[in-house]
């Protein structure tokens, strides 16, 4: 009982919590309670499941349990307060009653999403707030996606859900005037959430397929929602997430092991995505093409080619080029290195690592420590590619990378 129990909640927590999220936040107006109450909810779930049992709607019971218990926080709140006048009435009714499951819930995720990325909030707060709320993702998760130390990251979020807070800004998707500002946060969030998904950062699973599909349902809606107009970014960007979530079955082995690009069995990629991004990736281009577009048609790139030694690594690397000067990032240019190893040899996309390494900036983290190690074990380096590997797998948190980087560790040090 105790397993079934613990194996449904782990279940609802990947798949729901951003719906559940968002709907107690449409419910209440406030992040705290509404997060606050959630846990609270699967706290509570862990004893009652294990003791009568699996509800036949969980995500039902989580939400009708959230709102109880939000309520409790705010009635206890007004009391404490002693608030003559409290929302605790109006929202107590709404609360109380059974939850409708005929709701349209990703209305409730695409307003979050927009509350989260309004203007008014500094873009790396609106990405890592809606990144909290709706990916369910963890603050050192969070942090990883930014590169950035897990304390800063915590607080972005706390003085990002204040401002919402102080600054009564609405929940609501905007209207088609307003888009334009808050786009650009909104497209990099569900990228973000894509990411977490792909490489998940911790566990023993490499993927997160829960989030690769919430991350495509929301660029597909976010697409219905610019309609008719084209928006060259928002097309590439489902192009991208589909060109990578291609690869998704043959990105590890049978033990869950990572399998590198090169040695993927390609046969085994989705072909349907495939021939459904295609096509987007070349609308992304035919305008003066943006940073995503540029990453798109990279991808398009890897999936044309029949067998790893087919890939267009110099095409892929003038795309680089021109992503480097559009979009200057330590990240870009490291996976810049990597195309040049390819192109030009190990020797040359060294040097850019070690400047790289040198900046500092990305010192922390493990694939540029991974890239430096196999790029020095491709010259015959090993003492150096095991100390390389050692440091990344210092740094790695998820079982599938960290056992793959011990293979190639070991193989250094027996070199």
């Amino acid at each position: 009982m105790f397993a079934t129990a613990d194996i449904a909640l782990e279940a609802v927590y990947r798949s729901d919590w951003g719906r559940i999220i968002a709907t107690l936040i449409r419910l209440f107006g406030d992040f705290d309670v509404a997060e606050e109450a959630a846990q609270e909810a699967f706290a509570a779930a862990i004893d009652q499941w294990r003791a009568s049992g699996v509800p036949d709607s969980p995500r039902s019971w989580l939400v009708q349990t959230a709102r109880n218990k939000a309520i409790d926080r705010i009635r206890r709140r007004a009391r404490f307060e002693e608030i003559a006048r409290s929302r605790v009435p109006s929202e107590a009714t709404a609360a109380l009653e059974p939850a409708d499951e005929s709701h349209d819930i990703s209305d409730d995720r695409l307003r979050l999403i927009f509350t989260c990325c309004h203007p008014a909030l500094a873009l790396e707060a609106q990405v890592a707030l809606t990144l909290r709320t709706l990916g369910g993702l963890q603050t050192d998760e969070i942090a990883r996606a930014f590169v950035v130390p897990e304390a800063t990251m915590a607080q972005r979020l706390v003085r990002a859900k204040r401002k919402i807070r102080d600054a009564g800004i609405p929940y609501l998707v905007p209207g088609r005037d307003d888009l334009p500002a808050r786009l650009n946060a909104v497209l990099t969030v569900i990228y973000l959430i894509f990411n977490e998904g792909y490489t998940a950062t911790r566990g023993q699973a490499l993927v997160r397929t829960d989030l690769c599909t919430e991350a495509i349902r929301l660029g597909r809606l976010v697409m219905t929602l610019l309609a008719p107009e084209p928006h060259a970014e928002a097309t590439a960007l489902l192009a991208l997430m589909l060109l990578h979530d291609s690869r998704r079955d043959a990105r590890f082995d049978a033990a869950g092991d990572l399998v590198l690009l090169e040695d993927q069995d390609r046969s085994r990629w989705n072909r349907a995505q495939i021939s459904e991004a295609l096509p987007l990736v070349e609308e992304a281009l035919r305008t003066e093409p943006g940073p995503i577009a540029i990453q798109a048609a990279i991808a398009s790139l890897h999936c044309q080619a029949p067998r790893a030694e087919n890939t267009a690594w110099v095409q892929i690397l003038r795309f680089y080029d021109i992503l480097e000067q559009t979009q200057p990032s330590p990240i870009v240019s490291l996976n810049r290195a990597v195309a040049l190893a390819q192109v030009n040899g190990p020797e040359p996309a060294l040097a850019v690592i070690d400047e790289l390494a040198a900046g500092g900036e990305l010192d922390n983290y493990h694939l540029l420590h991974a890239t430096r190690a196999d790029l020095l074990r491709r010259l015959g380096s090993s003492a150096e590619a095991a100390k390389s590997y050692a440091r990344a797998l210092e740094l790695a948190t998820n079982d599938s990378e960290r056992r793959f980087l011990e293979r190639r560790w070991r193989e250094t040090q027996g070199a």
